[in-house]
């Protein structure tokens, strides 16, 4: 078993994993720790836990030290910097009239790199651009081209519903969303109302996905047999949130409650147990009356 924390580097980011070694450690400390591309300033948000050696991957990175109050200092200041680059760099897009928008900047802990993040429709040729940067801010400068979906989570904003966006909020990596989780819930397939300002589909439709999957496998199917005693009666709609069957017959509506429509079906399948058994041995019954014995025969008298 190893000991590890899960340190954050922004605000709805991935959680990376990081070995504490012999330092104290808790759940909000802001530590530095080492990785790929060099000393990082990170928030713990997963306080020190036991975990096997192959559900993390190998080798750990170490957590060099708990962040001081010059290191946050620092930080801050690396901030307003890459705040004062994203100016400079939108000025030298617009002087290269590059295709592309710039979305975000950030200097790495160490000063040792100034990234910049930016989307656009195709490939940019951005060596002269670069040329420019690395001139002016004599550091080693990285373009990072991402999807319209990391830039809603850069940017932040308002979702349809009115709440911040939850990439923007709370989510760490993004999850596959399909349009059939929508059709599984029952929603409109109207792109307009199940799109994110991101213009892909809500991340919140996976939400309830598996709970829409597994109602639908312990409730009744539409169309299926009705559970009341109406011979021409059809289950017409099947509620997964309120866990309720609907079924409609000639005349009326029937809303009934899952627990009740099960306890109902249950009864009728019984029933038509009994009723089938009960046929079968009337039919029995009536056979073996109908059937007539032969006389057995007598035997002649001689001389008759």
């Amino acid at each position: 078993m190893l000991t590890v924390v899960g340190v954050r580097f922004k605000k709805a980011g991935k959680v990376y994993y990081f070995d504490p070694g012999e330092l104290s450690i808790e759940k909000g400390n802001r530590v530095i720790v080492e990785t790929a591309r060099g000393a990082e300033f990170g928030d713990v948000v997963v306080g020190p836990k036991q975990v096997g050696e192959h559900d993390v991957i190998q080798p750990l990175k170490q957590v060099v030290r708990v962040a001081s109050q010059a290191d946050v200092e620092h930080m801050e200041k690396n901030m307003q910097k890459a705040k004062e680059a994203f100016d400079i760099t939108l000025e030298k897009i617009e002087k290269h009239s590059l295709p592309m928008k710039l979305i975000d900047s950030e200097y790495t802990f160490d000063d040792s790199k100034l990234i910049f993040y930016f989307t656009a429709d195709g490939r940019v040729d951005f060596r002269e651009l670069v040329k420019d940067l690395a001139s002016i801010f004599k550091t080693r400068i990285e373009l990072r081209q991402i999807g319209v979906r990391d830039e809603a989570k850069m940017i932040g904003g308002l979702g349809p519903c009115g709440r911040p966006l939850c990439c923007s909020s709370f989510l760490g990596d993004f999850e596959p969303v399909s349009i059939r989780m929508a059709k599984e819930q029952g929603l409109s397939l109207n792109p307009t109302k199940i799109s994110g300002i991101c213009g892909r589909l809500m991340c919140c439709l996976k939400y309830e996905a598996e709970m829409y999957k597994e109602a639908r496998e312990e409730k009744s199917s539409q169309g299926s047999t009705p559970f009341t005693d109406h011979s021409e009666a059809r289950v017409d709609k099947v509620g997964s949130e309120s866990r309720s069957v609907s079924e409609h017959t000639a005349d009326e509506k029937n809303v009934l409650a899952i627990d009740k429509a099960e306890e109902i079906a249950k009864d009728k399948s019984t029933k038509s147990t009994k009723s089938t058994k009960s046929s079968k041995n009337g039919k029995n019954s009536a056979k073996s009356k109908g059937r007539r014995r032969r006389p057995k025969p007598q035997p002649s008298k001689s001389g008759e």
